[in-house]
């Protein structure tokens, strides 16, 4: 919900905002940060890498990482990771799309496109999102119970908040190591 926060508004994202009410989204809480657990989402692909993302539960240690994994390699590749603040290089906007249309028939993980798009979008890394993002995003939170009549806004918030984060362009140079790219 706080992914909905487009900064300029003093108006808090509810669960309703997503067709849910506050004490299933508590209870989904519970189970996500709770520390004797580590809940793990597969997103695999037919055509190419999927995602996996892992909430790391561990006291005194608690994070998200986010990684690319393919059915022919037997280890993974840390795309993103979260701890208080994003890092890493995410997804571009046509990764997100290519890895949420294509789900891999025999392999375990979110089949549904739609809920494999909502799954994917915190790792969203692109300024480049093509114009027909927000419908795509809007048809896939409906889907999934958010009401219709604000399943387009709060999609264009999702993706107004992804675009604000801070990025590092590993091509732009460091001023502390005095190579700076004009």
């Amino acid at each position: 919900m706080a992914m909905c926060d487009a900064g300029g508004s003093t108006e808090r994202p509810t669960p309703e905002r997503f067709g849910e009410d506050g004490a299933d989204v508590d209870a989904l809480s519970e189970v996500l940060f709770d520390p004797d657990r580590w809940p793990v989402f597969r997103v695999p692909a037919a055509d190419g890498p999927g995602a996996v993302v892992v909430y790391r539960n561990l006291p005194g240690d608690y994070g998200i990482d986010c990684f690319l994994t393919r059915p022919d390699r037997g280890c993974a590749r840390q795309i993103a990771g979260r701890e208080g603040e994003r890092a890493g290089t995410g997804l571009t906007w046509l990764e997100l799309i290519r890895i949420a249309g294509s789900p891999a028939p025999t392999a375990e993980g979110a089949e549904d496109p739609d809920a494999r798009l909502l799954l994917l979008l915190p790792l969203l890394d692109d300024l480049d999102v093509s114009d027909a993002g927000p419908a795509r995003l809007s048809a896939a939170l409906a889907a999934h119970g958010a009401p219709q009549d604000t399943a387009m806004e709060t999609a264009v918030l999702l993706l107004a908040h992804l675009m604000r984060r801070a990025r590092h362009d590993p091509a732009g140079g460091s001023p502390l190591s005095g190579s700076r790219t004009r």
